[in-house]
């Protein structure tokens, strides 16, 4: 989908839906604006209900200050014109109350961008603006100091945050991500001491980029790759609902019959990931004009080692990447479905998987089909694309429980006897 190519106040109802139905904002709450290349602020409007937004909905304010549209603009939208005319660089504008980031305003703290390596390109540096009356001039200012220090990315004391980009979905994505190292560093505070990266470790991160292949042809598609390509959609988008991804962030590939696979391409939003955007990768080659995961390298010498996986996902769920950055330990004997689906799930270091591949591919077993990789993400392998979605799932799930149980008691996990009946039930030895 070319996001670009919608028309303002479509743009303005699609992400306003995807941030209302995530539970970032309340019905009554935050507000998304977007200046157009007439100089027209296109903002959503006072007091409708979030969840049924439509386009006729939207306001468009002219730069005369003639209001055109069916409701009122929203009350903010005094710091909304405060922002573009200080930052004419900035086109889009998003405001909202998600309750991880509205506890970091309350606390007057901002979230460790720092826990994985992505997270401070997306958002850059972040500050904090004082707090003032919502809708007032003295609230536009403050906000609007930060942003003339070039931050594009503002926590408001005891209210919020604002997100500013040249584009609307970059705008979400700051937030976004923003939200996800909010959610990161409180669960991973409850079960041990996060562990930041250095400005080296970042940057080692920023220098892999998508995998420069030769192209070939994509000739005629098999039934079989069609409907690859379907069912990775689904449980990309599944994945996506489910918080196990972020907009550009997760890969998924399935291994086709003969030898080649499919994965998710670099940088597409997975929200709304269609079967045309998948990259074929074979022999070695990419399919032409498209970008391949920077996971690729990594995955091709895991199906050329392990015949019996036939899927894998790299993913970074906020409830097991906890465990990632800290040195708490993540144990799988919790319930029967746990240690049955996630066996002996080891951890790696730091960028192992981009350049130690030889060594992550060998720890791979039937025991160990699923990796930790410090600060980074979890890998997760399967017979199916199905078995390696249920395991992302478990393997999350698993982690919340151990989190939750913090705030209960001491985790009592299954016993080596236990572990041992459940291994001959159902044949795992």
């Amino acid at each position: 989908m070319r996001f670009e190519l919608l028309h303002p106040a479509d743009q303005l109802v699609m992400i306003m839906n995807r941030i209302y139905y995530y539970g970032m904002t309340t019905t009554s709450g935050g507000n998304l604006s977007i200046k157009d290349e007439n100089g027209d602020i296109w903002i959503t409007p006072s007091g409708i209900d979030k969840g049924n937004l439509t386009r006729g909905d939207m306001c468009q304010v002219k730069p005369d200050g003639t209001i055109i549209g069916p409701h009122k603009p929203s009350v903010e939208l005094p710091f909304h014109k405060k922002i573009y005319e200080i930052r004419p660089d900035l086109h889009a504008i998003l405001h909202a109350h998600p309750p991880t980031l509205v506890a970091f305003s309350l606390a007057r703290k901002i979230p460790n961008i720092a826990l994985i390596p992505n997270a401070s390109e997306v958002c850059g540096q972040v500050s904090m603006a004082k707090y003032d009356v919502p809708g007032s001039t003295q609230l536009g200012e403050n906000i609007a100091e930060e942003f003339v220090k070039g931050y594009n990315t503002v926590l408001m004391e005891n209210h919020g945050v604002v997100c500013g980009a040249k584009d609307l979905f970059r705008a979400f994505m700051s937030f976004e991500t923003l939200d996800f190292c909010g959610r990161l560093e409180i669960d991973a505070k409850k079960i041990g001491t996060p562990r930041a990266l250095s400005d080296d470790d970042i940057n080692m991160d920023k220098s892999i980029v998508s995998p420069n292949l030769d192209e070939f042809i994509q000739g005629s598609y098999s039934s079989e790759e069609r409907a690859y390509r379907r069912e990775l959609c689904e449980l990309i988008h599944r994945s996506y609902d489910q918080k196990l991804f972020t907009s550009t962030q997760g890969t998924f590939s399935v291994r086709l019959s003969d030898g080649s696979f499919l994965i998710t391409p670099y940088m597409k939003d997975r929200k709304y990931l269609e079967p045309e955007d998948i990259v074929h990768i074979k022999h070695g080659m990419r399919e032409m004009g498209k970008a391949p995961s920077r996971a690729t390298h990594l995955h091709e010498e895991i199906y050329k080692a392990h015949p019996e996986i036939n899927a894998i996902i790299n993913a970074h769920p906020p409830a097991i990447m906890s465990f990632a950055v800290t040195d708490a330990e993540f144990d799988s004997r919790l319930i029967p479905e746990s240690y049955i689906s996630l066996r002996d799930v080891k951890r790696l270091p730091y960028m192992a998987s981009r350049i130690d591949i030889p060594g992550t591919v060998a720890a791979f077993s039937d025991k160990s089909p699923v990796m930790i990789v410090n600060n980074q993400c979890v890998i997760v392998t399967g017979a199916s694309l199905l078995n390696a979605y249920d395991r992302l799932e478990v393997l999350e799930y698993s982690a919340a429980a151990m989190i939750a149980s913090k705030d209960i008691g001491e985790v009592v996990l299954i016993t080596p006897d236990e572990v041992k009946a459940i291994e001959e039930a159902f044949h795992l030895s």
